[in-house]
């Protein structure tokens, strides 16, 4: 039995938690979080991050930020809290997604000036030794929504990323995402005992994902460094990554492990220069397009002139354009791995397609679905509209730089309306398969 407690927080917690470590066989879960990638129906976007405290005890930190949590003055003491509800489920992957630990937790967090962000960490018992899953659910009571998060971590390696904290070198805040700025200074926590420090960088990855409609196999990771510097370490000692790539901190070279960083430029997670604008259009136009787009003498111009061609008039583009970039900004924020997110299998379906309509979270996988349009059975009177769609399915792939990554899946059976989108998006009209006049 799990014993619900009652927790005030202002703007750090952690709670003894009391667990039910019943063992179990637990179901594919086939719940519809389409609303997790559609930023008009997700209500809170906290930041995750587990460490690895000991053999056998991680800690789950959870980060929310001021503005998506809400505040009422509804209470007895007349002061703006947010009451939330944290419940959690802990799988033992190693043993083929068994259940082996559960959490419930309310906490009010009460609104502090000048504060905008407040953190939350919860305890979990797990042994070394396996791979792990927290599946979390986070409820805002006040308002009666939710939303949910599948965290992976792993205790089979000392140098699992889980064994490392990061934070900011000079105000000593917690950090939980992994892309720094060039200009930003970190500190790098190692759990372990060590005198030295190893940084191996690699090239970024900028390869786009090929269509659906075609059959080839993902690219290989590469996973041979270009360059490695050797650090005394500790864990005062100031770490900037100034050059756009991947950088591996580690404490043996023989091995692709360890905590990874990520530059991915000033403008990341966003674009607002013509330069970096041109190349996500690499899914709407051909590669010799998009190269001389990027060699042009006048590059906005060349820009303006793309947009243009499909839209005919300037408010149409400017509309077109306001939705694309859109997409791919938040292909960054929700698929970004070892690359941008926007270079993803998921962020080319995200950005042609839109957010999903269903989305169904698997063991090691997602499954995305767009509705198509309604189907009416029967004659007369007498008919049913039936609800068709169009699925996606997306693998994990095992990633030493991140474990956000995820490789569509391809099929000669799925027909994936590729070419009617692009032809859609070329002829000034957003694709949706149930709305084939355009939105």
């Amino acid at each position: 039995m799990v014993r619900i407690r009652n927790i005030f927080l202002t703007l750090t917690g952690i709670v003894i938690m009391v667990s039910c470590a019943t063992v179990q066989q637990e179901e594919t879960d086939t719940r519809d979080l389409s609303y997790l990638y559609n930023p008009l129906r997700n209500p809170m976007h906290p930041r995750y991050q587990i460490y690895n405290a000991s053999n056998d005890l991680s800690e789950l930190t959870i980060k929310f930020f001021t503005n998506d949590l809400y505040f009422s003055e509804a209470n007895p003491e007349g002061v703006p809290n947010a009451e939330l509800a944290i419940i959690y489920r802990l799988f033992d992957m190693s043993q083929g997604r068994v259940a082996i630990d559960t959490g419930f937790f309310k906490i009010s967090v009460r609104k502090e000036e000048r504060h905008r962000q407040y953190t939350y960490t919860i305890p979990m018992k797990a042994s070394s030794g396996s791979k792990y899953e927290a599946e979390l659910v986070i409820r805002d009571l006040i308002r009666n929504t939710r939303i949910h998060a599948h965290l992976p971590f792993d205790k089979t390696s000392e140098l699992s990323r889980n064994n490392f904290r990061v934070r900011g070198h000079f105000n000593k805040i917690e950090l939980f995402n992994p892309v720094l700025r060039p200009n930003e200074f970190i500190n790098l926590l190692y759990r372990y005992e060590t005198d030295s420090l190893f940084i191996m960088f690699f090239e970024p990855d900028d390869e786009s994902p090929i269509p659906p409609s075609m059959l080839i196999p993902a690219r290989s990771i590469d996973t041979e460094p270009e360059d490695i510097a050797a650090l005394a370490y500790s864990d005062t000692l100031p770490l900037m990554f100034p050059r756009r790539g991947i950088y591996m901190c580690t404490t043996d070279t023989n091995r692709t492990e360890g905590f990874t960083f990520f530059n991915f430029g000033d403008e990341f997670p966003g674009m607002s220069e013509p330069e970096s604008m041109i190349d996500p259009l690499i899914y709407l136009a051909n590669e010799d397009q998009v190269r001389e787009m990027r060699n042009s003498d006048r590059v906005k111009v060349a820009l303006d002139d793309f947009w243009l061609d499909i839209t005919g008039n300037v408010e149409r583009s400017r509309e077109l354009i306001r939705i694309y970039y859109n997409r791919v900004l938040y292909a960054n924020y929700f698929f970004t791995s070892y690359k941008e997110g926007w270079r993803t299998d998921r962020g080319m379906i995200y950005i042609i397609y839109g957010p999903p309509d269903k989305v169904y979270k698997t063991p090691g996988g997602e499954r995305w679905g767009y509705q198509k349009k309604e189907v009416r059975k029967g004659w007369g009177i007498r008919y049913k509209v039936e609800d068709d769609f169009l699925y996606f399915s997306f693998n994990n792939r095992d990633n030493p730089f991140a474990s956000n990554d995820y490789i569509l899946l391809r099929s000669e059976s799925v027909t994936s309306y590729w070419d009617e989108a692009i032809r859609s998006w070329r002829s000034g009209i957003v694709f949706r398969l149930d709305n084939p006049s355009g939105i």
